[in-house]
Formats: structure tokens, sequence, C-alpha cells
């Protein structure tokens, strides 16, 4: 098995090659295979995910501090990971983790993002060969002495069942939210734009809720992510969901607002549809932090520039940028695969 410094060392290379504008012709051809496969994967957010890791994950200072809150795994074991595949390279965090801990990581890609997860271990073993024993993509996991799986709330009953005889990580589905003041600027509901809209919503941070004070003006919302509307408008895919929720809402005659690519439709449910975000008023900012309390089982994250005492918030435009050690559902990874023997 190779030095934790010698994993660390790989990882940061392969960032610095998915930051290299020298590089920049391979990355255009990875982006295009991964939207051959899925077209939801526009090039252009294939490469966005691909530099927020490079840069989020993979820079050698950021590695070494986050790294060094660990021991060492001097056991390791073969650790089988379920990803999801709702936004590009989505299941890159858990493979960082196994890598990094040195852990045998037996990777299930999703099929919706399998070319670009084969593509990032294929370019890592390709840095550190001696990494090929480390990894290895698989269609079952019945070899797997612990499990991390990320699915819905109906494959994650199957996880359960099948993984539950050995440690493990499950995932159900969780959704991220918002809670506005009423007082923020142009810009900031620009980037709040892009918190519910980037990947086209399909992830679990994008808010698809959100708290707003009673008489909102969503007209202020709209008018400042009116520049966003050319890339909802061109694709095929989230514009046919726009207009078969838009025609949902005005043959039920549900009150909605609506600015030509995204719904906006008051409604106490935490999940929207593609193309809608559901809102709920508020009388105070308390009232909000009680109710989310309760609900913090089904959140990812909480979007917001107020002072709201929550655990899981992030700034407004923030939400689709975790940092290296934003865990997902809360659950310290590292710490589960570093006490595993």
């Amino acid at each position: 098995m190779i030095s934790r410094s010698q994993r660390i060392n790989a990882l940061s290379e392969l960032g610095l090659f998915l930051n290299d504008p020298q590089n920049q012709s391979i990355i255009d051809d990875w982006a295009y295979r991964a939207n051959l496969k899925n077209n939801w994967f526009d090039p252009h957010l294939v490469k966005l995910s691909l530099s927020a890791i490079a840069s989020k994950f993979l820079e050698k200072d950021i590695l070494d501090t986050w790294v060094a809150q660990y021991p060492v795994v001097t056991e390791p074991i073969k650790i089988g990971v379920v990803m999801a595949g709702n936004i590009p390279a989505v299941g890159f965090h858990d493979i960082l983790c196994v890598l990094v801990s040195g852990h045998q990581l037996l990777a299930k890609p999703s099929s919706d993002d399998q070319v670009l997860i084969n593509l990032l271990l294929d370019k890592l073993i390709e840095i550190e060969p001696a990494l090929k024993n480390q990894i290895e993509i698989v269609e079952r996991l019945n070899a797997a002495d612990a499990y991390i799986a990320t699915g819905s709330d109906n494959t994650a009953r199957y996880f359960h069942y099948y993984f539950s005889k050995k440690p493990h990580i499950i995932r159900k589905s969780r959704s991220s939210v918002a809670v506005l003041t009423g007082q923020e600027s142009k810009a900031e509901l620009l980037q709040l734009g892009q918190d519910i809209l980037l990947y086209y919503g399909l992830g679990c941070r994008n808010v698809s809720k959100l708290y707003v004070p009673v008489g909102y003006d969503f007209t202020v919302f709209y008018d400042a992510i009116e520049t966003m509307a050319p890339s909802y408008l061109n694709h095929h895919k989230y514009f046919n969901n726009y207009e078969y929720n838009k025609s949902i809402v005005l043959i039920n005659r549900v009150h909605h607002y609506d600015n030509g690519f995204l719904i906006a439709v008051e409604n106490e449910a935490l999940v929207s549809p593609i193309s809608m975000v559901h809102y709920e008023t508020y009388n105070s900012l308390e009232e909000v932090a009680t109710k989310l309390e309760t609900q913090k089982e089904k959140l990812q994250c909480i979007v917001t520039d107020s002072d709201l005492k929550l655990k899981s918030t992030v700034r407004i435009g923030n939400s689709q940028f975790p940092e290296i050690n934003d865990y997902a559902d809360d659950v310290d990874t590292m710490h589960f695969l570093n006490n595993l023997i």
C-alpha cells in the first residue's frame, strides 16, 4: 500500500491536471463524452463541476489540512461505494474519502455518470500507477467489507436490506431550502437563481423551496435572474419540464408566479419538480428556524444570508460549491472510514 502522502500527491496532481489550461482540449472531450451519455450534463456544467472539484477538494494545502484531522488507517479493507448520478461527478467526494483514507475502493458508478467517474479514476491511476491496486470498478459489491450508498428513498430501503449486516452509510433523498429576508441585493438574488437552477435543479444541494417574508415581491427576484433565461429556454429537456408543469398549474388554476422559465408556487412540500420552486411565507425568522429544525433529517443545506441560528447554513451563491469537509447528510465519511477496524 502506498503512503498517505503519496495518495495526497496523486490527488493534488489530478487537481492540477483538471485546472491546467493546456489540458483544455482533453477536458472538452471528457465533457462531450459525458454529455453524449447524459443530456442533462451540458459540457459547460461538466467543466464547472470538475473545476470545483479541483479547487475545493484537490489543492494540496486543503488535502493536507483536512486529512491531518484523521488517524492513518493501518488495516485497509474493501469499501463498496454506490454512487448517485444526478449531477456531474457527484460521487467523487466518496471516492476521495476512500482513497485518501487508504482503503480499497470498489466503485459502482451510476449509469448516468459512468463516463466521467471512469475517466477521473483512469487519470488518477495514470498519475499514480500504484493506485491501480486500490481501485476497482465493479458491477456487484458482494466482496465489500463496508458500504457507502447514495440513492432515493426507495433505493435506500433496498440498501438497508442488502447491506444491513456490515458497516454502512446509506443516504436517502434530501433537498435544500433558502430563507430570504426581502433585503437581498440584485446580485445576491442572481446568485440565489444559481442555487436553484444550476445543474437544472437536479442536485440535493439545489434550492427547491424558498421561505419568504409575508408580502414578498417576487418581481424583484425574477428581474434579478432574467439574464439566466437563455440557458433554460434553450435546453429541451428542462424546457419540456417547464411547459408540462406550467400546463398543470394553469389547468388546476393554481396561483403561481412565472417568468417564462421558472415557476414559483406556494406549497408546504420541500421537494419541487424541475423548473419549479416552492415557497412558503413567514412572520419571523424564529418561526422558520423552528420549522426547519423539525425537518433537518430531510435537508441537505439551508441557504441564507440572515442570522438564522441553524446548522448546515451556507451563504447565498454557495450551495453548489461545498467545502471538502461539508459531508453529505452531515455524516463524517472520513470518521466512518477511520473507525471500521
